[in-house]
């Protein structure tokens, strides 16, 4: 059984390890601390399998935006449609907070992570040049159409209805390279404070934002493994 809960700060040193394990450039381990004990704009998630916490999420709420800044799954549990779960959760937390669109950054090349967002009613609307700092590579800014208008409550409704009817998180999937797909995130600049920015952690997502490209700081890039921020 799958549940998704918010995160604390006994879960950070399970959530590095999976940081560790998604991301090429992974946020340092004080990184997730600040933003649980100072930043009043973030919000993260865990989802948790037999007591062992397998992916986990997070957005910063800015006015009427749920900025998506980090998203990764464990390796080992990647295509048991736990990203999705963990996106869905995401998004109910977005419009439960009533921000009127979600938003976040990946990068060009990662097509897997692109899909994933795609198919959850997310569009491209712009480009951050060299974004990425660990190759320069320019980040596509993806957002929805409003949270509370027909056609993504429709959407999100078909795509609960069928994650529901899916069979629950099970035993490790194996970690061959096709799980690449199962990550989402968005991460920070290296170098960047930690109390700011977008990661992914999936080669497959790979998302974060630069400095003053949004008005905050940034943090980091994300992998396609499992994640994105």
């Amino acid at each position: 059984m799958l549940r998704i809960r918010p995160m604390i700060f006994d879960d950070l040193p399970s959530v590095q390890r999976i940081e560790r394990a998604s991301f090429s450039t992974p946020w340092p381990p004080q990184a997730y601390r600040q933003e649980l004990a100072s930043n009043r704009l973030a919000h993260y998630l865990v989802a948790v399998v037999r007591d062992e916490i397998v992916a986990y999420g997070g957005i910063w709420l800015m006015v009427d935006e749920a900025h998506i800044t980090t998203f990764a799954v464990h390796p080992r549990y990647r295509r048991q449609k736990i990203a999705e779960r963990l996106l869905l959760a995401l998004l109910d937390l977005s419009a439960d907070r009533r921000a009127r669109e979600a938003t976040l950054e990946v990068r060009l090349s990662n097509l897997p992570a692109r899909r994933l967002y795609e198919k959850y009613g997310f569009r491209p609307v712009g480009i951050r040049p060299r974004y990425y700092t660990d190759n320069g590579e320019d980040a596509l800014i993806m957002t929805t159409e409003p949270l509370a208008g027909a056609t993504m409550r429709e959407r999100i409704a078909g795509l609960r209805a069928a994650i529901d009817a899916a069979p629950p998180p099970s035993l490790p999937a194996s970690t061959d390279g096709a799980e690449a797909t199962e990550v989402v995130g968005a991460q920070p600049p290296v170098g960047a404070q930690p109390s700011a920015g977008t990661q992914a952690a999936d080669p497959a997502v790979d998302a974060k934002p630069v400095n003053g490209a949004t008005g905050r700081p940034s943090h980091k890039a994300p992998s396609t493994g499992g994640g994105a921020r």
